[in-house]
């Protein structure tokens, strides 16, 4: 006997029985190319502020934390003018331009917004600026003074025009002098210096005829440590640091979705062959019988997997290919990619997700393949309809333990780094769902036993044979218990873990301030100066402190002000008294620093400023690492001196109440929620898309599993008739068998994803110090269980119809 030839014709007869894995392994290797193919395809392309110039030297980045994007450390003033003067003379090169940006927007004249500009719209630039596009002027003339501004043709502004606009400082007139076929507004690079922070970037025009990659390794040389030049698509990397971000929280989608659809093909793959196995055992016996050896049964599961795996594969591969790109336009939309991203094709990535379709395939089957080779002839020929033998000794083995380890992952969850949390809380699940399936067969009956003993005693005929007909078959019953207990595990654990550590980050901020509202930007990116100082209470400017460690989040403060509204600031050391104005001899200028810092960095700190300037700065308090929304403090006037881009993110109005231009009032507890809710959303979207498709996956499971299970009966139908079984009560044995299986997966799903749960809520309570609830949403979890039951009565009831027609 030949197994592969064998294993084909097997294929072929059972391709219904099949479809499960085949359907499973079809998507799963659809959601593994599709993502590779995004997260293989960069980012959002060369910026366009940039398209226009072939060669630019980025400032050098600084160490880094995980996690962390801000923009790298400028140049200080005099190593720009060195840089440029340096740059300028490299033979090919025309014209070094220093780019500089800062936040810009046209307001009317009670500082609200003039109609809706994108984020990339409200910036402005110096006009040297608009050459690295390069942006054509339209109507009019560049900028020439301080007061004059080239607008954008989008505005549909005339030439003359006077308009106010939006800086860090407020709002400031200007004259209209032209307009561009580009974003943004530009004014005279003198403005725009005494408006932005230091230099990043040095734009390279070459002149007619230059050789761009001789300017390129020319202009290395010249620059040395001192920045990174870049050329073709490598000026990627000039992107803005938020798109930075968004790619990094699409990467993280990207690779749950993989590794969640690779998890649950393997479990659906496995669970169907498994199945399988179990069905045909008097087959295998008749094999055995015959002279068919161990390994000749267990190469012909093989075929049988590799045949569906391929051709599986093969159409997963195409479909990927196919849907790649309008699944990039979905995360676009969703905001998990940047602006502009579009997938790309690449041969390579799709032929390593076909082979690890395969793989996955005949990972699939090798248990089932084991069990399948230990089927005795004598065993097989002589077993009855009972299939209640107890797992083996392994199975129980390696049940335990994966339980064991999903127990000792939901402890060390609740005392683990918060970033670390939520990834040993998923791997809690995913150990404690694979430990409890393995269980399922030694813990099916005592459970039935226990749930059916009063229906089976008053119940009548229909509940007798309902309990009997799961106690008699208990394979069927666990295959079928598995996909309902991972859907509704998943589903709990996901959509529990979001709610769950939502809240108490909400409640902890909204209990701490101390003040009558929170102003906040409306309809701009953040408040200027004239708009704050509308308003009495505590204000928070962010900047950015590059040192050779790490980019440090840092804020000026008035510190009387912001002690008295902030009630969780909490001072281990010093006084926030000694914070400096930023404008003294760099040891005086006193600086508030977290516990980690400190250790870190000493009493003393190195760093550069938004500016490019360089200051060492004094220790003065040092706080607890759970008190301060920054790791570092300092003096508001210490900020703006450095930064003069910086905006105001919100203010704690503790006096009467004003009129902001560009802000608004929320309670502090509304602020609270709203803080993060562009975070917030991203994040409840991922999680729908990972309850989508874990669910999605594993009821096809419960439905294919059902659907073998009841065609594999038509006898046990048969027997019911000819009893005196009436059609009504032969459906109603197989409804009341479905029904019970789904709780009882749905009881083990929720126990199953329990742990985990506890252990993110004994974790963030330790954390945060405050009371966690634990917050389970209804409406998933009973979307869940309810598709669950009603596949799974289609997959059983509909077939046993067809069957009982049939005869």
């Amino acid at each position: 006997m030949n197994p592969l030839i064998f294993a084909l014709a097997t294929v072929r007869e059972r391709r219904t029985a099949l479809a499960g894995s085949f359907l499973a392994l079809c998507l799963g290797v659809a959601i593994l190319s599709a993502s590779a193919l995004i997260l293989l395809s960069g980012g959002s392309g060369v910026p366009g502020r940039y398209a226009g110039t072939p060669v630019l030297v980025q400032a050098p980045k600084g160490a880094a934390t995980d996690g962390t994007f801000l923009d790298r450390a400028p140049w200080s003033p005099q190593r720009t003018q060195q840089l440029t003067r340096d740059l300028a003379a490299v033979p090919g090169v025309r014209e070094v331009v220093a780019d500089r940006s800062f936040p810009a927007q046209a307001v009317r004249d009670d500082g609200q917004p003039v109609g809706e500009q994108r984020e990339r719209a409200r910036e402005g630039h110096g006009w040297s600026s608009a050459a690295l596009a390069p942006y054509a002027m339209g109507e009019g003339r560049p900028p020439t003074n301080g007061q004059e501004v080239a607008v954008s043709q989008d505005l549909d502004l005339p030439v003359g025009a006077r308009i106010s606009l939006l800086t860090a400082k407020g709002p400031e007139p200007f004259t209209v002098t032209g307009t561009v076929d580009g974003p943004g507004y530009y004014v005279t690079d003198a403005r725009a210096a005494a408006l932005s922070g230091g230099v990043r970037v040095l734009g390279l025009l070459t002149g007619p005829g230059a050789d761009r990659r001789a300017v390129a390794a020319a202009a290395a040389k010249a620059v040395g440590a001192s920045g990174t030049v870049l050329t073709g698509d490598a000026r990627e990397a000039l992107a803005p640091v938020q798109d930075e971000k968004t790619r990094w929280i699409g990467a993280q989608v990207l690779s749950a979705m993989a590794a969640l659809s690779g998890f649950v093909t393997v479990f659906v793959v496995s669970s169907t062959f498994a199945f399988t196995v179990a069905q045909r055992r008097r087959e295998f016996g008749l094999l055995r019988t015959v002279g068919a050896t161990p390994k000749q049964l267990r190469r012909m599961l093989y075929g049988e997997a590799l045949a569906v795996g391929a051709v599986a594969a093969g159409a997963g591969v195409t479909l990927g290919a196919l849907f790649a790109p309008a699944l990039g336009d979905v995360l676009v939309d969703a905001g998990f990619q940047p602006e502009g991203f579009a997938a790309r094709i690449q041969l390579p990535v799709l032929a390593g997700a076909f082979g690890i379709g395969v793989l996955v395939a005949m990972a699939g089957v090798w248990a089932a393949a084991r069990r399948a080779a230990r089927t005795a002839p004598l065993d097989a020929l002589r077993e009855a309809a009972v299939d209640d033998r107890p797992p083996s000794r392994a199975r129980l083995f390696a049940g335990i333990g994966f339980t064991v380890a999903g127990c000792a992952a939901a402890v060390g969850s609740a005392v683990v780094d918060p970033a670390d949390m939520v990834s040993l809380a998923l791997l809690t699940a995913v150990t404690l769902i694979t430990g409890v399936t393995l269980l399922t067969p030694a813990v099916v009956p005592p459970l039935v036993r226990l749930v059916t003993r009063p229906l089976a005693r008053r119940g009548g005929a229909v509940a007798l044979l309902v309990r009997e007909g799961m106690l008699t078959a208990v394979r069927r019953t666990a295959s079928t218990v598995a996909p309902v207990l991972a859907t509704v595990g998943f589903v709990v654990l996901i959509t529990g873990n979001t709610q769950t550590s939502a809240h108490p980050y909400r409640t902890e901020e909204a209990v701490s301030v101390r003040a009558e509202a929170a102003v906040v930007p409306h309809g701009t990116p953040g408040l200027s100066d004239a708009a704050v100082a509308r308003v009495q209470g505590a204000a928070l400017l962010p900047t950015v402190l590059h040192t050779d460690r790490a980019p440090l989040t840092a804020a000026g403060i008035d510190p009387g002000s912001f002690a008295a509204v902030n009630s969780r600031l909490k001072v281990v050391s010093g006084s926030l008294d000694g914070l400096g104005d930023g404008l003294g001899d760099g040891l005086g200028d006193g600086v508030a620093v977290t516990e980690s810092v400190r250790r870190t960095l000493g009493p003393t700190i190195r760093a550069t400023f938004e500016d490019g300037r360089t200051e060492t700065l004094r220790v003065a308090a040092v706080l607890d690492d759970r008190s301060s929304p920054y790791q570092v403090l300092m003096g508001r006037a210490a900020v703006r001196a450095h930064d003069p881009a910086a905006l105001t993110e919100v203010v704690y109005r503790t006096g009467p109440r004003t009129e902001v231009p560009g802000g608004h009032e929320v309670s502090p507890a509304a602020h609270a929620g709203s803080a993060d809710a562009e975070e917030d959303r991203l994040v409840w979207v991922f999680t729908l898309l990972l309850v989508g498709l874990s669910a999605g996956y594993t009821a096809l499971a419960v439905a294919n599993t059902l659907l073998m299970a009841t065609a594999d009966r038509r006898a046990d139908f048969r027997v019911l008739r000819l009893s005196g079984a009436t059609v009504r009560q032969v459906l109603g044995v197989v409804v009341g068998e479905t029904v019970f299986v789904v709780a009882l997966g749905t009881l083990l799903g929720g126990l199953v994803a329990l742990p985990s749960l506890l252990g993110i809520r004994a974790g963030l309570s330790g954390l945060l110090g405050v009371p966690v609830d634990l917050v389970v949403p209804g409406v998933p979890v009973l979307g869940a269980v309810g598709a669950c039951l009603l596949l799974a009565l289609a997959g059983s009831v509909l077939p046993t119809r067809a069957a009982l027609r049939a005869g």
